[in-house]
């Protein structure tokens, strides 16, 4: 698509550099997703199980598991592209070194956004006073 080209319709330009979800905010090794499962906290919403593992040190990186029951590759593509919209909106509130895993539920793809975004920042506050009490 050239610069010139038209965007599709609903389509946002792409965030500038920097702004996005960097590659060392995310939570990418099978083991490390597997080690939050078993030996992390959870915290229930109503659109989301979100697991949590405190860390020694570094910054906080997140993880998605979207698993086949949600839907074919599209909805659980764009379930992924929501969640991961409203966590890099919110991610400033993790200032601790933890690593998170969201697992959304279906409702997830229909949920108005703006309550997505505001279900990602309880859960993140949760675990940011969790953490805060050790």
């Amino acid at each position: 698509m050239s610069a010139d080209a038209p965007h599709r319709s609903g389509e946002q330009p792409a965030a500038k550099a920097g702004a996005g979800f960097p590659r060392t905010a995310r939570l990418l090794k099978h083991s490390d997703f597997e080690r939050v499962y078993k030996q992390g906290r959870r915290h229930f919403s109503a659109h989301m199980t979100v697991f949590y593992l405190p860390k020694m040190e570094g910054s906080a990186r997140i993880g998605f598991t979207v698993g086949r029951l949600l839907g074919g590759a599209v909805q659980r593509n764009r379930i992924k592209r929501r969640l991961r919209e409203a966590v890099r909106l919110r991610r400033s509130a993790l200032k601790d070194a933890v690593d998170v895993v969201i697992n959304p539920k279906k409702s997830a793809l229909t949920v108005e956004f703006p309550v997505l975004v505001e279900e990602v920042s309880r859960a993140f506050a949760v675990i940011a006073k969790k953490l805060g009490e050790k």
